[in-house]
């Protein structure tokens, strides 16, 4: 039954994981009692896992590495949950229970040397993966020409430049308001994009796919997609250090592509 609980639990940090970005990025305080609600029934049921499993062992301690990644995982939804409750505020889980999520996906569905078929894994799955991710590259690219188009529409602001006919150009706030709702459609693209790509390369290649420099630089990638939302909303920033924020998001676009040449779960072949 340890396994049936982690699995759980796994699924719960994944709705969490999912509901936390409205309530921390987009301001829908609703969302919030979905997010936490479902990250402290996770670590319940995570705890009853990792209990069991110890009870039937008659130790105290994790013993390899799937143990000590579940145990990691404890620890990070916990962290969460108490971040959550002393400040009132869930902005951590958009770090916090993605970690989470993917660090226990291996010890609940690749456990020991168990073999577990995934029977909705299937083409359907890499296309929603691929669809997801060029939409989340999609809004990024459109996030970078607003803010190269809120450059232009400054400059000629302040020259006090005519356009070449009215209307050419949105106003400064609009162009700005595109920039923040593409990053912002994005988000939850490249986040679902890359959990279900998570799932399926486990399927495919097993853990060693975390090793991946592909999936390493897509998950600094997210870091880094997230980190220019935040600061973005936070702190008005616009103009010509928002170029140089989605600029330096976009190369690490152009360098997570470059790296299916030398990823073993990603490098395309010809048939």
């Amino acid at each position: 039954m340890s396994l049936l609980w982690l699995r759980v639990a796994v699924l719960l940090y994944g709705v969490a994981a999912f509901a936390v970005l409205p309530a921390a990025l987009y301001s829908r305080p609703r969302w919030r009692h979905i997010a936490l609600p479902a990250a402290t029934l996770g670590f319940v049921f995570h705890f009853v896992s990792i209990a069991e499993t110890l009870l039937a062992a008659h130790r105290a301690l994790p013993v390899d590495t799937h143990e000590t990644l579940s145990w990691l995982a404890l620890l990070l939804a916990g962290a969460f949950i108490v971040l959550a409750a002393r400040y009132r505020t869930v902005a951590f889980g958009i770090f916090l229970l993605p970690v989470t999520v993917l660090l226990t996906l291996v010890p609940a569905f690749r456990a020991g040397h168990e073999t577990l078929a995934y029977p909705l894994v299937g083409p359907i799955w890499i296309v929603l993966h691929v669809a997801l991710l060029l939409a989340a590259y999609a809004a990024l690219l459109t996030s970078l020409l607003a803010s190269v188009l809120y450059l232009v529409q400054e400059r000629r602001l302040k020259l006090k430049f005519s356009l070449p006919r009215r209307g050419a150009l949105p106003p400064l706030e609009t162009i700005d308001q595109i920039a923040l709702k593409s990053l912002l459609f994005g988000l939850p693209c490249m986040t679902a994009g890359l959990l279900i790509g998570s799932v399926v390369a486990l399927e495919t290649a097993g853990p060693a796919f975390f090793r991946d420099p592909k999936v390493l630089l897509s998950l600094a990638m997210w870091v880094a997609y997230t980190l220019m939302i935040y600061i973005r909303q936070h702190s008005g920033l616009r103009g010509r250090r928002a170029v140089y924020l989605s600029s330096f998001a976009f190369f690490l676009v152009l360098a997570v592509w470059s790296a299916n040449q030398l990823s073993a779960v990603h490098r395309f072949t010809a048939p």
